[in-house]
């Protein structure tokens, strides 16, 4: 019989195994052999295997499942295959992907789930699994809490599935986006992939809608030798900001490490911030798509909310929560013709897309942008008001912290608002709770606080519409207020 020590022995060594932090909001990632070991992506695999069966009460449904370019992500996946089959599940593996092209693939292949093994742009060493049932969608909040009892648990079920490998579907996802979107003015585009996934993509995509393209950082590289590939780093931004300067290009690209989000330089080397392309994105799309609704997360420019173009064509824009999984389905509930994230996630629905984020679409809807617009990059960005913004800020907070922390300054910011404290001299008008706390000011300018759906931190961002002196204000607010809890490390980056 074992004893207590025993007992909690074991239990250390199951925590071990598979960290239960890392099922995050909507996906898992965790720091491979630290957080989580092969047996334990196993294990992961048998608890979505039963999740997918238990829901869709199918004995054998099929499972598209892909992997992105890190060295280890191959053998996580087979780990991971092995626990689906285990549970009666038919694995089609496609092999190396892109998320988009695993959601694609769910479209083409009329499968049942997806499963992609990814870390997405997080850092060497991070590992993890993007998951979805329904079509388009991927793991709410409920299923991923789900998720993690069934796996912590081992409320598994036992059956016998099968392997097919599926070869060459690269080619039909590329197919499929060159196919529709041919365009008819020579585009220079500078097209940086932080030597991930997207190496293999992306050029070849924009080359065969009609852009000359110039590769930067496109040579597959797990170790990423030169950055992150994630388009809200700085270096990422200031390096393909310089090829688009030095080649006198029209635009520059940068990607992901899946390939799902796209940030953007115009021809003069500045970083256009993802929430305005996606609002040049709405205007160009709103012409011919009248009374279209619009899904943004609470991120973004408030630049949405009165835009002119935009009530012209009777369009519609609803705030939401941010995370790929939650605009992804209010993109779908909402029957929208578009979402976006200032993080770069932008999601088209049909006829321009299949609802989920992809971002060398977004790169393309960027394309057809400049096409029918016949002006420069830099000249259409200034059609919009002028506003200063932050980057995305991350300050280091404790996944078991984050939540806690983040609901203490909610509190703070209401007390704020009632005892009209001002903020370089301005009142808070507005306070949106959604997800974490977005206050406004009188002159239309906001901040933000959330917990980060995917990293122990948190997020900020503000904006301010009258001079970037007011965008510093309202971070230096933010700043002392999570300074005061005793909780906050360093940021990733601050201005």
């Amino acid at each position: 019989m074992e004893s207590f020590v025993d007992k909690k022995i074991l239990l250390k060594a199951y925590i071990m195994l598979i960290n239960p932090n890392g099922f995050r909001e909507y996906d898992a990632r965790w720091i491979f052999e630290k957080d989580i070991d092969l047996e334990g992506i196993e294990q992961l695999g048998k608890g979505l295997g039963s999740q997918i069966i238990n829901q869709t009460r199918i004995t054998n449904p099929r499972i598209i499942i892909g992997h992105d370019y890190r060295s280890y992500s191959e053998k996580i996946k087979q780990a991971f295959k092995k626990g689906l089959i285990s549970t009666g599940c038919n694995v089609e593996d496609i092999g190396l992907a892109l998320s988009p092209t695993v959601y694609f693939a769910q479209f083409n292949l009329n499968a049942d789930a997806i499963a992609m093994i990814t870390a997405s742009h997080n850092e060497n060493g991070w590992t993890g699994v993007k998951m979805g049932i329904k079509k388009g969608l991927t793991h709410t909040p409920e299923e991923m809490k789900e998720l993690k009892d069934i796996t912590l648990n081992k409320k598994f079920i036992n059956g016998k599935g099968s392997e097919k490998i599926i070869k060459n579907f690269k080619d039909i996802y590329i197919k499929n986006l060159i196919n529709s979107n041919k365009i008819k003015k020579k585009i220079k585009a500078v097209v940086a992939c932080g030597n991930g996934t997207a190496s293999i993509f992306a050029p070849q995509i924009l080359k065969g809608i009609g852009c000359e393209v110039i590769e930067l950082d496109c040579k597959l590289d797990w170790s990423f030798p030169k950055y992150n590939p994630n388009p809200e780093d700085l270096k990422m931004l200031h390096a393909i900001s310089k090829a688009v300067k030095d080649n006198k290009a029209d635009i520059g690209f940068g990607f992901d490490g899946d390939g799902d989000r796209c940030g953007v330089i115009d021809n003069k080397g500045n970083e256009i911030f993802a929430d305005k392309i996606g609002l040049l994105i709405a205007r160009n799309l709103s012409d011919s798509h009248k009374n279209s609704k619009f899904i943004v997360d609470v991120k973004s420019t408030g630049l949405f909310t009165n835009d002119k173009i935009l009530k012209n064509n009777k369009c519609k824009t609803i705030y939401w929560k941010t995370g790929h999984s939650h605009i992804k389905k209010k993109v779908n509930i909402e029957n929208a013709l578009a979402g976006f994230e200032k993080s770069g996630h932008f999601f088209f629905n049909k006829p321009l897309g299949y609802g989920y984020d992809d971002g060398i679409n977004s790169a393309i809807q960027v394309c057809h942008l400049l096409v029918n617009h016949g002006s420069s990059m830099q000249d259409i960005i200034k059609e919009l008001p002028v506003t200063y913004q932050t980057p995305t800020m991350a300050p280091f907070c404790k996944d078991e912290e984050k939540y806690k922390v983040v609901n203490n300054i909610v509190k703070e910011v209401e007390i704020a608002k009632k005892k009209d404290v001002k903020i370089d001299g301005q009142f808070i008008t507005d306070i949106l709770t959604v997800n974490g706390v977005r206050f406004s000011l009188q002159d239309g300018s906001w901040g933000l606080i959330r917990a980060s759906s995917n990293k122990p931190s948190l997020v900020v961002v503000t904006e301010s519409t009258t001079s970037d002196s007011r965008k510093k204000k309202i971070f230096e607010f933010i700043d002392n207020l999570l300074q005061k809890t005793g909780k906050i490390g360093e940021y990733d980056q601050k201005i």
